[in-house]
C-alpha cells in the first residue's frame, strides 16, 4: 500500500536524490576532465636523441623525466642527426674517416686552421663502407637501415615533406640531394673547401651549406639545384637557421667568435656580432616565437642568447665543457647542449637563464634532435 509522506519525509527525499545526482555529475565532470587531459600531457612528452660522435651510438633522454631510456648502436661517428616531419623516424650521419680533434689554437685562443690535406694520411685511413645516413626506428628503438649519401656525410638537413634529405660531403666539396623513399641521390652540386653546415629556408625553396675553410656559403634553389647566391663569412661557419616570418638567417662563424645576420633575400651579410670572449660558436638554434637566437659557444662553455630583432647580446648561460649541437624543447621552456669533452648533456631553463641539470650520454655527444611524443 501507499502511504502518504509527510513535508519533511519528501524534502528528505529530494536532498537525498540531489546529492546522488550532484555524486554522479561529478565524478563525470572528473572522468571527462581525466579523459581531456589525457591527450594534453601526451602531447607535451618527447625525447631527444643525442648522437654520440666517439661511441657510435645514439643516447635517448625521456624529455618529462630527464633520464636516459634507451642506447642505440648507429655505426662509426655519429654527428649530425635529425628527425623527420612525422617523428617516426631519426636520421643519423655516419662516417668512416678518422676524426681530427679540435684544431690547436694560437696564443689568443684562435684555432690553427691546415690550408691543406694533402700531406695526411686520413684518406688512406678511411672505411668508406661506414658512410651513410642511418635509419633509425623510433617507435622499435634500433637501427633499420643505411641510405648511401656519398663520401663523409656530416651534417644535413630534411626537407619540410619528409621526402628527402640534403648532404654536406665534407671531403668531396659537394653537397648532395638523396630521396628518401629510394635511397638514391639524384643530384650533386659542387660547392667550396670542407662544406658542414646545412639548412632549409623557411619556404623550403633554398637549401644553404656553409663551407668552414674559404667561409663560402651557398644558396642552391631545391627545385633545378642551380646555385642561386653565393657570399663569404668569416671562416668556419659551422651551421645556419632562419627567423621565421622574415628573410634573416644566422650563421656563426667558430674561428672569429662571430654571429652573421644573413639577408636571404638579397643574399649577404647585414651585420656580424662579436659573442663573448673566447667563444668557438658552432651551433645556432631561433626560438619557437622568434624572439630570441642562441648560440653554442664551444670552448667559452656557453651558451649564448640574442635578440632577433636589435641582435643585442642579452646574456651567455654556462653549460658544460664545449657545447656543441644545442635543440629546443618542443614547448620552448627548456634547451639542450651536447657537451662534448665531459660526455654529457646539460638542460637549460630559458625562463631562467639557467643550467638545471646535467644528463649522462655516451662518448663525444655532438648533435642533439627532438621527437614529440611518447616513448
Amino acid at each position: 500500500m501507499l502511504r502518504c509522506l509527510g513535508k519533511m519525509e519528501v524534502k528528505r527525499m529530494i536532498r537525498s536524490r540531489s546529492q546522488v545526482l550532484l555524486t554522479v555529475s561529478g565524478a563525470l565532470v572528473l572522468a571527462a576532465s581525466i579523459v581531456i587531459a589525457s591527450p594534453l600531457r601526451a602531447a607535451a612528452s618527447y625525447q631527444i636523441f643525442v648522437s654520440n660522435e666517439k661511441s657510435g651510438d645514439v643516447t635517448v633522454i625521456d624529455g618529462n623525466s630527464l633520464k636516459v631510456t634507451d642506447t642505440i648502436p648507429v655505426g662509426k661517428r655519429p654527428r649530425g642527426i635529425h628527425a623527420s616531419p612525422d617523428g617516426k623516424t631519426v636520421y643519423v650521419a655516419l662516417s668512416g674517416t678518422p676524426s681530427e680533434g679540435p684544431p690547436p689554437v694560437d696564443a689568443g685562443g684562435n684555432p690553427v686552421l691546415k690550408k691543406s690535406k694533402k700531406d695526411d694520411d686520413e684518406g688512406a685511413k678511411a672505411d668508406k663502407s661506414a658512410d651513410g645516413i642511418g635509419v633509425l626506428n623510433v617507435a622499435r628503438g634500433k637501427l633499420v637501415g643505411k641510405i648511401l649519401a656519398g663520401s663523409d656525410p656530416e651534417e644535413f638537413a630534411v626537407s619540410e615533406d619528409g621526402k628527402r634529405i640534403y648532404v654536406s660531403n665534407e671531403d668531396t666539396n659537394t653537397a648532395s640531394s638523396i630521396n628518401i623513399a629510394t635511397g638514391k641521390v639524384t643530384n650533386i652540386i659542387p660547392v667550396t673547401g670542407e662544406p658542414e653546415g646545412v639548412g632549409v629556408s623557411p619556404d623550403g625553396k633554398e637549401l644553404y651549406v656553409t663551407c668552414e675553410s674559404g667561409g663560402d656559403v651557398f644558396a642552391i634553389s631545391t627545385v633545378d639545384y642551380k646555385v642561386v647566391g653565393h657570399f663569404t663569412v668569416p671562416v668556419r661557419p659551422r651551421s645556419i637557421d632562419f627567423l621565421p616570418g622574415a628573410h634573416i638567417a644566422f650563421i656563426p662563424s667558430e674561428a672569429y667568435g662571430k654571429l652573421n645576420v644573413i639577408d636571404t633575400e638579397a643574399h649577404k651579410v647585414i651585420q656580424a656580432i662579436d659573442l663573448p670572449s673566447g667563444s668557438r660558436p658552432m651551433r645556432v638554434r631561433v626560438s619557437l616565437d622568434g624572439s630570441k637566437v642562441y648560440v653554442s659557444d664551444g670552448r667559452a662553455g656557453s651558451v649564448s642568447v640574442l635578440d632577433t630583432h636589435t641582435y643585442a647580446l642579452l646574456t651567455a648561460i654556462k653549460v658544460g665543457k664545449r657545447p656543441w649541437g644545442i635543440v629546443l624543447s618542443p614547448d620552448g621552456k627548456y634547451l639542450f647542449s651536447a657537451n662534448g669533452p665531459s660526455n654529457d648533456v646539460s638542460v637549460v631553463d630559458l625562463a631562467a637563464n639557467k643550467e638545471v641539470a646535467r644528463i649522462q650520454a655516451g662518448e663525444g655527444p655532438w648533435g642533439l634532435t627532438v621527437v614529440p611524443g611518447s616513448p
